[in-house]
């Protein structure tokens, strides 16, 4: 007679725990989230200490040309912040499949296509696109008011394009709600959870009302990089010695 098996238990809290195995791709994430801080605060530090671009196609153009490093430099944080936050929605996706595995895979995979449209448009409301720099060049060496305005009339439609509602903020805001559905009962605990709910739940209405909504974006825009910044602290602490850790705080 053959002796009876016990049926295998999870202790309490073990789903929520990040599987270490993938402890590396943690640390990677928790370093991209930093990156993705650093690269919010430059243009937020150049926002306060450098003229404001303006939204009129004919001024835009002459202001890049007076001030095109900090147009690029502008462009290309906020453009970049794909590459890190790529990195990182994977990373929390992973970590939090214990919690529930088909959830973190649909936040996950928002996250990762909110950044794959961003790198693919290469632009940034307000104002920010790579098309502009080059537009701006041919206004500064035209012969002619006619050339000069054609041109106007060209940025003046970029503009438009770019300050229109981004579908890849929105997805990306969306990704932060469902993934932060998840995190309560996770190593990521409450407080990010809560953060996350909140900031993925005004996102979503701040990028599809962001042509309108001024300085009332600036809201979700302190909080975005607020909750990567703890989810760096998180990520970074889920390593083997803290796979035991209680999911609060």
């Amino acid at each position: 007679m053959e002796p009876s098996r016990r049926p295998t238990t999870t202790a309490p809290g073990d789903a929520g725990r990040p599987d270490p195995s993938w402890v590396t791709l943690y640390k990677v994430g928790g370093y991209a989230a930093i990156v993705y801080v650093l690269l919010v605060a430059i243009p937020v530090v150049l926002i306060f200490t450098a003229p404001l671009p303006p939204t009129e196609g004919r001024e835009l153009l002459e202001y890049i040309a007076d001030h095109k490093v900090v147009y690029l430099t502008q462009l290309l944080c906020f453009v970049g912040l794909a590459v890190p936050a790529l990195v990182v929605f994977t990373a929390v996706g992973v970590a939090l499949k214990g919690v529930d595995k088909s959830v973190a895979a649909i936040g996950a995979l928002l996250g990762i296509v909110s950044e794959v449209i961003a790198l693919a448009t290469a632009a940034s409301p307000q104002s920010l696109q790579g098309g502009l720099v080059l537009l701006s060049s041919s206004y500064a060496e035209a012969e002619t008011e006619a050339e000069r305005t054609g041109l106007a009339i060209s940025a003046d439609a970029l503009i438009a394009s770019t300050n229109a509602v981004g579908w890849g903020g929105v997805l990306t805001a969306a990704a932060i709600l469902v993934l932060s559905t998840l995190m309560r009962h996770s190593c990521f605990g409450r407080t990010v959870a809560y953060l996350g709910v909140v900031t993925g739940a005004l996102g979503i209405v701040s990028e599809a009302l962001q042509p309108v909504l001024g300085l009332g974006y600036l809201l979700y825009g302190l909080l975005l990089p607020t909750w990567f910044a703890l989810v760096a602290w998180k990520l970074l602490a889920a390593g083997p010695g803290a796979v035991g850790a209680s999911p609060r705080g």
